[in-house]
């Protein structure tokens, strides 16, 4: 009997670690071939706007697997035009193979949703489910639980991770790394997709909060506009340049939503010589990251991209722009903790002291936390210390 995968979804656009994914699945169920099969038009989601059309993501996904013994790239689904369901694939990959066995492959966050599907029995009928996890904490007992009704198993996937919306992420700063084969990065950029046509340098104000937010996690927009609003207000009481604190503000979280991995990622990409904290703590990078891409890639000057790359850290020896956006950072309006209230006020009579208590705040938190300290922002308390016994 013929064991046979469906790996249905979007692959918009398909990744390394699409194909990785199925051969991990073809040798761990000992399948006789896995169905790569994108969506006409994906049921559970809207594509962002730029997404490859249909027939380009069939193309980019044929072009992914190229060389990969035992993975077939099907158009079954494009065959039908309007909402890809599930249920209707695998009835379709049955009439091909009547006599084989069956296996339904998806991740881990597809699973999450599995039974808001449409006609589940009639998928679960047909196939049986195999969810390919993360590794991570508690993933896959979460879905053994979920899976003690239905007919399925879960695969502990080693393949390094990425999400489609990460990977057209790092399209927009111009390094996938090693996440897309060179053929599907070139009919991305020669198709103008997902935004890779778009000159990102020397943007207006509302095109920059444009372009920002459509990279940013949703979660994180109001933060990154509060921000701004804090900047340029403090930028007005302490006369530095209004534009420029409000661009640093917009840009300074520009690559927050790349997990660890790909921060290093980034920084390989860039060719940027990471010390031990960094490599360690690759979740700070973001700092560093975010400059990299404001000049790269935005074309800010030297005084925006110094106050993002500081504004974490905060550094010795700070100007004006680069406290500002520290500060602003910690006690935008969107911002309640303990503190935050004196911080504020202070922002408007000291910025020293303000730039002062934030690093205090932090370096108290990191070390309830038992967290590492970054040596810059020591050295920044340091300066800030022996700068107060001078004057």
């Amino acid at each position: 009997m013929q064991r046979i995968g469906i790996y249905g979804g979007t692959f918009n656009p398909p990744h390394v670690g699409h194909i990785r994914g199925a051969q991990y699945a073809l040798e761990a169920l000992a399948l006789d071939a896995v169905l790569l099969i994108p969506d006409h038009t994906p049921p559970h989601k809207q594509l962002p706007e730029g997404s490859a059309s249909p027939e380009q993501r069939l193309a980019m996904l044929r072009l992914a697997a190229v060389g990969a013994q035992g993975i077939q790239v099907s158009d079954l689904a494009l065959q039908r035009e309007g909402i890809s369901y599930t249920y209707e694939t695998v009835e379709q990959v049955r009439e091909s193979y009547p006599n084989a066995k069956l296996y339904l492959l998806m991740g881990s966050d597809m699973f999450a949703s599995f039974d808001t599907w449409k006609q589940v029995q009639r998928i679960t009928a047909q196939a049986e489910i195999a969810v390919l996890c993360r590794g991570e904490k508690g993933e896959k007992q979460r879905i053994e639980t979920a899976l003690e009704n239905t007919p399925g198993q879960v695969l502990e996937n080693p393949v390094t991770a990425i999400s489609s919306t990460d990977l057209r992420r790092l399209l927009a700063f111009d390094c996938v790394g090693e996440f897309l084969v060179p053929e599907v990065e070139a009919f991305i950029r020669g198709n103008g997709l997902y935004g890779t046509d778009r000159d990102l340098q020397g943007l207006s104000m509302e095109a920059l909060e444009a372009a920002v937010v459509e990279l940013l996690n949703p979660n994180r927009v109001r933060h990154v506009l509060g921000c701004r609003e804090a900047a340029v207000a403090l930028a007005k009481r302490w006369g530095a340049d209004e534009t420029d604190a409000a661009r640093a503000a917009l840009l300074h979280d520009i690559t927050k939503a790349l997990d660890g991995p790909l921060q290093l990622t980034l920084c390989r990409g860039y060719g940027k010589i990471l010390d031990d904290f960094s490599t360690k703590n690759p979740k700070t990078l973001h700092a560093l990251t975010g400059s990299l891409v404001a000049e790269r890639i935005f074309g800010e000057n030297p005084a925006v991209v110094a106050a993002i790359r500081s504004h974490t850290t905060g550094k010795a020896d700070m100007d004006l722009l680069e406290k500002i956006i520290y500060v602003a950072d910690y006690m935008e309006p969107n911002r309640d903790f303990p503190g935050v209230e004196e911080l504020r006020e202070l922002a408007y009579s000291d910025i020293d002291r303000a730039l002062r208590l934030g690093l205090e705040m932090t370096l108290r938190m990191l070390k309830q936390q038992g967290r590492d300290i970054s040596p810059e922002s020591k050295e920044a308390l340091r300066f800030l210390t022996e700068s107060e016994k001078k004057g």
